[in-house]
């Protein structure tokens, strides 16, 4: 007889019901949804709320509770830091640091790196660090390569450094705020403002050592220092100039009619006539005889289209500097898609890519992988990195598109300088209103009032997006492009599935079973566990959906072995917020992939020795903290 089931007969581990059965079929659900992605997250997670109120007998969560996670307080807060995060982005705050890094850091490899890490890191204390990562991988890029260093060895780097900032406070990560309203419902104790600062601060110090010691040497140069995306994207038999000749079929049709697209994998991205280069708006533009045409295809291609339409090949491939003419005309530039784009699922020829965005793209990385050819019918993701070609005033405009992160810094932006001090100002007192210990205020100051004073970061951060418009921060229209809806729809959409977890007994019942490590491991092996399971499950779905996954799992089993629930929760909460592994367990890894040119193997060669260093540090930095038991 197997020992789980000596336990259950025993009363240790409750009986499996038909309700645990059904909650357990729909996380085994969700996560298969969550990793393959059949479905976009977000709507994954509107689908959750649908299954769970369906099948109310069952999971025992009702309508109020299915929908219950538009109106939580985590929701809400992450709601107004990303609206205050955009409002620090507009002054141009973030950006002028990172110019001031560059300047500091110069050629210095060594400067560099330090550097990236000094500034995403502390930042990202006080500012969700997703966008922090959006604003920087532009400025990290422009830097090493003015520096003559490859952006690989910088950009893991950044992503890793944010991570760590965001633990520095409550408001770091929206898996920070996500977690304390799953701690309060539970065990009645919510986060402060710096609950974890001081473990915090340990864990930056301590990963950034790494990162600049270790990491550094463990990171490959994948992308070249010298910026030739020709070169880098091995495009050489990709890109290609022909002569028109006077027999060609496709004299005198226009660019958009020469070259049948249901037959030929193949576009014609600019004309040289007469000295001059013409790039924007040449759909309808008629071909001439000595026309000069670049054209985007395989040589397999080429071979067939020379001999269709009378082309001759011109000298060699064109160079970076020979696509990128200067002044106004045309640039090369990646650009990467960013979470809650309206992209998503789109490919080049549904979304009108050309014609929307006045750009031609020459190829792009997914998923690790460098796609060159059959580019028009490729769904777009998360993190897929565009190399476009696009007019100088184009390349601008998707800069300040919230649907991309232009990996090179734009130099016409339109920055609010002005408003810097009252963005700080309003960041502060979002901040340090809710940190003020109002009971010593009272005590001091002899003022009862100030006693019953008891601000949330709800409050406060809300009032802060109302000042903030106030002021001119930023614009009401604003505020809307500056939200991720899709983050805020999964917070949605995960928030009910916890409660199912915890109203089924589902979450007793894994506990339980956990809990029968206790028998062979200390309190804090047990805790160890749970970072490391945390992490692992982190690593293939959402940061956030894996919190509300193991939270509750946790404190059953905290109990059960006689154990600190709160420390349980903090082990989670750090073990979600750094997932250091794969590209997929956070967004800011994701952001990063493409503009490094990394192997998804990359993230587990730096990130898998830091993990474990740092589950170490955490559980004992817990311990010592809080306690145990």
């Amino acid at each position: 007889m197997s020992l789980t089931l000596l336990q259950a007969q025993a009363g240790t581990i409750p009986p499996v019901t038909t309700d645990m059965l059904v909650v357990f079929g729909v996380v085994l659900l969700a996560l298969f949804l969550f990793v393959t992605e059949l479905l976009p997250i977000d709507i994954t997670a509107i689908f959750i709320i649908v299954v769970l109120t369906l099948l109310s007998p069952w999971t025992n969560v009702s309508v109020t509770e299915g929908i219950s996670g538009f109106s939580s307080t985590a929701t809400i807060a992450v709601l107004a830091m990303l609206i205050l995060s955009t409002g620090i982005s507009k002054t141009g705050i973030v950006q002028i640091i990172g110019r001031k890094m560059a300047a500091f850091a110069g050629n210095s490899q060594r400067k560099q790196l330090g550097a990236t890490i000094a500034v995403a890191g502390p930042v990202s204390g006080f500012i969700n660090n997703t966008p922090v990562v959006a604003i920087l991988v532009p400025i990290i890029s422009d830097l090493a390569h003015k520096g003559n260093t490859s952006p690989s060895k910088l950009l893991i780097p950044l992503s890793f450094a944010s991570m760590f900032g965001g633990m520095l406070t409550l408001i770091g990560t929206s898996t920070n705020l996500l977690a304390s309203s799953v701690s309060e419902r539970l065990i009645g104790r919510s986060f402060s403002m710096f609950t974890f600062t001081a473990l915090g601060v340990i864990v930056l110090v301590i990963g950034s050592l790494y990162l600049m010691t270790v990491g550094h040497r463990l990171l490959p140069e994948r992308v070249p220092a010298r910026d030739d995306y020709i070169e880098e994207y091995e495009l050489q038999n990709y890109v290609t100039e022909v002569v028109v000749r006077e027999d060609a079929a496709i004299v005198g049709k226009t660019v958009g009619d020469a070259i049948d697209e249901s037959r030929f994998d193949a576009d014609i991205m600019q004309i040289l006539r007469d000295g001059e280069t013409y790039f924007e708006g040449i759909g309808s533009k008629r071909i001439r005889a000595g026309d000069v045409l670049t054209i985007r295809t395989d040589r397999e291609t080429l071979g067939s289209l020379r001999e269709l339409t009378g082309l001759n090949l011109v000298g060699t491939p064109p160079t970076d500097s020979e696509l990128e003419p200067g002044g106004d005309a045309q640039a090369l530039v990646e650009i990467v898609i960013q979470s809650g784009s309206s992209l998503l699922g789109e490919t080049l020829t549904t979304s009108s890519f050309r014609e929307r965005y006045n750009a031609s793209v020459l190829a792009f990385r997914s998923g690790g992988e460098t796609i060159r050819s059959r580019l028009d019918n490729v769904e777009l993701r998360v993190g897929d990195t565009l190399l476009v070609q696009a007019p100088s005033d184009s390349i601008d405009r998707l800069s300040s598109n919230p649907d991309f992160i232009v990996a090179h810094e734009s130099e016409t932006a339109d920055y609010r300088t002005e408003k810097i001090p009252w963005a700080i100002g309003i960041i502060v007192a979002v901040v340090g209103l809710v940190g003020i210990p109002w009971d010593t205020v009272a005590s001091i100051t002899g003022v009862g009032a100030f006693a019953a004073i008891d601000l949330t970061i709800v409050q406060t951060a809300l009032a802060g997006v109302v000042t903030m418009v106030a002021t001119g921060v930023i614009k009401p229209g604003e505020i809307y492009d500056g939200v991720d809806w899709s983050v805020i729809l999964l917070l949605a959409g995960v928030i009910p599935l916890g409660i199912a977890l915890e109203q089924s007994g589902a979450a007793t019942y894994i506990g339980s079973i956990i809990a029968l490590t206790g028998t062979f491991l200390p309190v804090m092996g047990v805790l160890w566990v749970f970072y490391i399971a945390t992490g692992l499950i982190t690593s293939v779905i959402s940061n956030n959906a894996s919190v509300v996954l193991m939270i509750p799992v946790a404190v059953t089993t905290a109990q059960e072995v006689g154990g600190n629930p709160f420390a349980f929760i903090l082990a989670v909460t750090f073990a979600a917020s750094t997932a250091f592994i794969t590209p997929v367990g956070y967004q800011t890894n994701l952001f990063v992939y493409g503009p490094g040119g990394y192997k998804f193997t990359d993230y587990a060669r730096v990130g898998a020795p830091l993990q474990l260093l740092l589950s170490v540090v955490t559980v004992l930095g817990i311990a010592f903290f809080w306690g145990l038991t």
